[in-house]
């Protein structure tokens, strides 16, 4: 009689066993972070923020995915397929009014969580090329950033503005793909949207000699401001860049940490609270130089769409007082 006892306590033992594993694994809450390209800051930031709460929520795994960026990611939490993206400011923007290109769709299901960084644009040449002014890009191939990206998007709306989009070849292809075939004269341009200074621009400065071109001026006398008021001027100091000794001024949109309405307040307030901890800049620093913008005080700049209730709650402890677009 003992034997079958001791074996009935071995399948319990086992049974419990196996039993709190599947709760624990039950409890475990899986998210997906949509990030960016190879080479893209998008991609720094989400696998960053991904690594971070994964080591420090308990109960919370977040994957990092690549993404082609900013309107792939807004579709993506839109549709459930991500729970976290980075998306801009102006894709937000035009995508909750159903004014994305060749896009009606009203996208409500993302809302913004956080100012991340400043993205401008960088458009290179090589020095050698003798293009010095945007206008001589009529007539040139053009790397501008994968197809459904936001700095596709943003290449579009830029050379709308100037009245050279009909006039150039876009080539869809990502940033590092964009930097080498710059140095093999494939293309004569590239542009690149991202948080600076930026590992493809380095790339293409390493490689070459290069020249920026000074997008604002051209900005200025175009209709991209008014298209588009969620643009704003900002300066790559000089020596940002290898070869680079002058300031560039160009445009930037704003880079959004963004979360879909099905996560909870709960969820959402914790994330921010766990990035936004001294402990957690700091490490976000260390995966980008880009995360320095990151501070309290920006929290909530450049965001002109409403915000996650998880969202707001943070920030409102922060002492941060919300605009009406963003309520």
């Amino acid at each position: 009689m003992c034997k079958p006892a001791k074996a009935l306590t071995s399948i319990t033992l086992v049974a419990v066993t196996t039993l709190g594993m599947s709760m624990a694994h039950a409890q475990t809450e899986r998210l997906a972070f949509s990030g960016g390209p190879d080479g893209g800051t998008f991609q720094y930031f989400s696998n960053g923020i991904a690594t971070r709460l994964s080591r420090t929520m308990e109960g919370v795994e977040v994957s990092n995915m690549a993404s082609a960026g900013s309107v792939e990611n807004l579709r993506r939490v839109n549709s459930r397929d991500a729970d976290f993206g980075i998306v801009y400011s102006g894709d937000m923007y035009l995508g909750l009014n159903g004014k994305l290109t060749n896009d009606t769709r009203k996208y409500r299901n993302v809302q913004a969580m956080s100012y991340l960084y400043g993205a401008p644009a960088h458009l290179i040449v090589l020095d050698g090329s003798g293009i010095t002014d945007v206008a001589q890009l009529e007539g040139k191939n053009i790397a501008v950033g994968p197809a459904g990206s936001g700095a596709a998007a943003s290449a579009q709306r830029f050379f709308e503005g100037v009245g050279l989009w009909d006039k150039i070849t876009p080539q869809y292809i990502g940033y590092n793909q964009g930097a080498s075939a710059l140095g093999d004269r494939q293309i004569d341009a590239l542009w690149v949207f991202a948080g600076f200074p930026n590992a493809s621009v380095i790339q293409a400065a390493s490689s070459n000699k290069i020249r920026l071109l000074q997008v604002n001026e051209a900005a200025e006398k175009g209709t991209l401001f008014n298209d588009h008021p969620y643009y704003a001027t900002v300066t790559i100091p000089a020596g940002t860049y290898p070869n680079v000794d002058y300031d560039v001024v160009t445009i930037q949109d704003s880079a959004l940490w963004v979360a879909g309405r099905h996560l909870s307040a709960e969820r959402v307030h914790d994330s921010l609270q766990d990035i936004y901890s001294e402990e957690g800049l700091k490490f976000m620093s260390s995966v980008s130089q880009a995360a320095t913008s990151m501070t309290i005080d920006s929290g909530t700049m450049g965001i002109v769409t409403p915000m996650h209730d998880g969202a707001k709650a943070f920030w409102t402890e922060q002492g941060k007082t919300l605009s009406n677009a963003q309520q």
